[in-house]
């Protein structure tokens, strides 16, 4: 055990399941901060995150994983900095369904890893139609020379962002034990 509470975040472009990501795992009722999305353009969800949601994990041995949702919009980038302040990594989120994914994903870990050196990726809405298939992020991956975990997962799914959240925790042993 390295820590007696953890900070993970979850980041990532907007719609790729934050929210629902730690509304599907959390032991407490999550404080949101949804909003009514008036830009539509940037993408059709109804809300979206306008400052920091929260939620807890209770481990089975007591501990208490804190659970912070960014918003996913760059001008919210402000938040970004205070929210990774003390987190033990940050889970990734991109949706799989915008126009460019890959250009999602490369601006998103480029602002995170100059903050964090403990990442998790997790490719959201492969159950949507969408015009990519989903082995262009291990290809980019690949071709970046990056050893990012990469999952392909449902934001809705609890096994799935467990197997984020254990991850992480995981690779911040490592981490621990390596420094």
């Amino acid at each position: 055990m390295i820590l007696q509470r953890y900070k993970l975040v979850f980041a990532g472009s907007m719609g790729a399941g934050k929210s629902t990501a730690i509304q599907t795992i959390s032991s407490i009722d999550v404080l949101s901060t949804e909003a009514i999305n008036t830009d539509l353009n940037a993408h059709k969800k109804a809300q979206k995150t306008v400052g920091i949601d929260y939620g807890e994990l209770i481990l089975e041995d007591g501990n208490i994983v804190g659970l912070y949702g960014t918003p996913g919009q760059e001008r919210f980038d402000f938040i970004w900095d205070i929210i990774t302040e003390g987190a033990l990594g940050v889970i990734l989120l991109i949706d799989h369904t915008i126009e460019n994914p890959i250009e999602q994903l490369n601006e998103y870990l480029t602002y995170y890893k100059a903050k964090l050196s403990n990442i998790i990726i997790g490719i959201t809405h492969l159950d949507s139609k969408a015009q990519y298939n989903s082995s262009i992020y291990h290809e980019w991956l690949d071709q970046q020379d990056i050893n990012y975990p990469l999952f392909l997962i449902d934001a809705r799914d609890k096994e799935d962002i467990l197997l984020l959240v254990d991850a992480l925790i995981t690779q911040a042993e490592v981490l621990f034990e390596l420094n």
